[in-house]
């Protein structure tokens, strides 16, 4: 078992559109691997602690403000290289491992993981660089396979983003005392190269935009969790025996921690806020118990994991059997210090965290063992206890069988069960008038819709909002206002 803490890092943006145009100052300044917060108000008495520049230290700092100081600037290769490169590694040790995302919207969090076509981010780098590894080292002595899993976690509840019909219902998460936590129900779809990766990234995006704006729900508030499962195979030729260590890659992009005042969020938003603060607050709360316990203060100290969704699915990551690594995203402009500051305390409490990770070997013969053991042994208490009817027995054999089976499925079964998918995510997308194309998300000239504008170009074009039942009254709609001259046209927008 190897103790190691969780690896933080902090990213700053470059201004916004908005920050310069409000002409509002830097605050933060980069020093090898310390962080500055200069105060806002330097007008402060000295004795005032706000007048006081606050320093942070972390085991990176990325300065991505201004790409003209050559000497400072960190972009996306620099951040992949301290930090993408050893969690790739950790993979094909073995080890569970997991980067997450954190920071105020708007901050570059979804930048930072996902990237864009020109500049990819830690995920599209990781994904790539797997495949790259597996091509060149596959050979008759060693085999790797490689499984996907993608997430959202919404208002505190689980959708599957490649399943069309997982995407429709909130699916269970569920602790195994052998498995520990784990989604009920999520698909695990087999993938031979980067393409296949990209593709269903690229799909499951798509997806949860269109099922988002079905159910009137913006996808950008909800937490995204991108897992790859690589199984790596070694063969002994003298021996024909064969050994696996598994490694489990946890990509997380959280879902942004700002204020209901600054946001001005009221209604349905001002309840998703409070979802989405609710598990980044136990986040947080998690990550202080955590800390603590490192620093020898409460050894004892209750974690709560199980007070929302997100914690208990990230448990092994927090304190459990993972390396870990926190990239905490913050605006430089003092019009956000408040949330900037709170970013950095977070990710100051989170550096403190130990980990203990053990190599996943031989792990699927093992625990498919145990769970046949698990289940004789629930038949057995099952069948003392008919008489007293235990729906809860039953339920916890049925859990087992099922991951027995999930478990013994082949990989040609696999793969087979990933072409079927994506035939059935087509045609759910096609019934709405809606196909999906290398060039992105194409609508029917016979459907009417919606498509979001966004000055982001990451956010821009991505939702649409399919306006069913409505055809023949906006195309009636329509024609009159076609009809109407260049004068009246205005004063209908008037």
């Amino acid at each position: 078992m190897g103790d190691s803490k969780v690896k933080v890092a902090v990213r700053i943006r470059p201004m916004n559109r908005r920050e310069v145009d409000l002409h509002t100052k830097c605050v933060v300044d980069v020093d090898a691997n310390k962080v500055i917060l200069n105060p806002v108000n330097t007008n402060l008495s000295k004795g005032d602690a706000r007048s006081q520049p606050k320093v942070f230290a972390y085991d990176h700092c990325f300065w991505s403000m201004d790409e003209s100081v050559k000497e400072k600037y960190a972009g996306q290769d620099a951040v992949f290289k301290c930090l993408g490169e050893n969690i790739l590694q950790n993979a094909f040790d073995g080890y569970n491992a997991c980067i997450f995302a954190y920071g105020q919207t708007g901050s570059g969090k979804s930048y930072t993981m996902m990237g864009t076509a020109d500049q990819p981010g830690l995920i599209p780098r990781l994904c790539s660089g797997l495949f790259e590894r597996t091509q060149k080292e596959e050979n008759e002595e060693q085999s790797f396979k490689v499984e996907v899993s993608y997430m959202e976690i919404y208002n505190e509840k689980v959708r599957d983003l490649l399943d069309p019909k997982g995407s429709r219902q909130t699916l269970k998460v569920r602790e195994h005392s052998v498995l520990g936590p784990y989604v009920d129900g999520l698909s695990k779809l087999a993938v031979t190269g980067y393409k296949d990766i990209e593709s269903l990234m690229s799909e499951g995006n798509k997806s949860r935009t269109v099922a988002a704006t079905n159910m009137n729900e913006e996808s950008s508030r909800s937490h995204a969790v991108f897992k790859i499962t690589l199984t790596h195979t070694l063969y002994d030729v003298k021996s024909g025996t064969s050994g696996e260590k598994v490694g489990k890659l946890s990509l997380v992009d959280l879902a942004g921690s700002e204020r209901a005042t600054k946001t001005g969020a009221a209604g349905d938003r001002l309840k998703e806020g409070s979802n989405i603060n609710k598990s980044l607050t136990t986040l947080g709360l998690v990550i202080s118990a955590l800390a603590d316990q490192s620093a020898g203060k409460n050894k004892n100290k209750f974690v709560p994991y199980r007070d929302s969704v997100l914690t208990w699915l990230l448990k092994d990551s927090l304190g459990g059997n993972s390396k870990t690594a926190m990239v905490a995203t913050v605006s430089p402009a003092a019009d956000n210090y408040d949330e900037t500051l709170s970013t950095l305390r977070y990710a100051d409490r989170a550096k403190h965290i130990v980990n203990h990770a053990v190599v996943n070997e031989d792990p699927n013969a093992r625990i498919i063992r145990d769970l046949r053991e698990e289940v004789e042994k629930l038949r057995e208490q099952l069948t003392k206890a008919e008489a007293m009817k235990s729906p809860e027995l039953k339920e916890r054999l049925e859990e087992s069988e099922k991951l027995i089976q999930e478990m013994t499925v082949t990989w040609e079964e696999k793969l087979r069960t990933t072409e079927e998918i994506a035939q059935e995510r087509q045609k759910q997308l096609e019934s709405l008038g809606i196909s999906l194309q290398s060039s992105g998300i194409k609508v029917g000239d016979d459907k009417c819709f919606l498509v979001n504008l966004n000055a982001d170009p990451a956010l821009n074009e991505l939702l649409v909002y399919y306006l069913k039942g409505l055809e023949k009254r906006i195309t009636l709609a329509f024609q009159r206002y076609v009809n109407l001259d260049a004068q009246e046209q205005r004063e209908t927008f008037l």
